[in-house]
């Protein structure tokens, strides 16, 4: 039966059941999706508070708030956080932009 079971694990992990592929990754990407988001909720509440003061609240022009409002500052800021994070760990190793390590 443990036969079978080790049979079925995937082929990208390790006898301990841990993955190999891309657990440094979700690590790395926590912190930008938590910015971008961040960003994308105070966008929205900007936008709304906008739509509030000016009495112009719909529900078509709520929608179209949270989609582009919130999508826009989301997306920006995520893909900012991401590169700062990337450039960082570029940094950190020593790689520089041709490629070569030092040493």
């Amino acid at each position: 039966m443990n036969a079978n079971r080790e049979k079925q694990r995937a082929p990208h992990q390790s006898e301990e059941g841990a993955s190999l592929v891309g657990d440094n990754r979700h690590r790395r990407l926590g912190p930008p999706i938590v910015i971008g988001a961040g960003f994308a909720a105070l966008a929205i509440v900007l936008t709304l508070a906008g739509l509030w003061r000016e009495s112009n609240l719909s529900l078509r022009n709520v929608i179209l708030g949270i989609v582009l409002c919130g999508g826009t500052w989301g997306l920006v800021s995520w893909a900012i956080a991401t590169t700062v994070v990337q450039v960082d760990e570029d940094v950190a190793s020593g790689r520089h932009e041709d490629g070569r390590s030092e040493g």
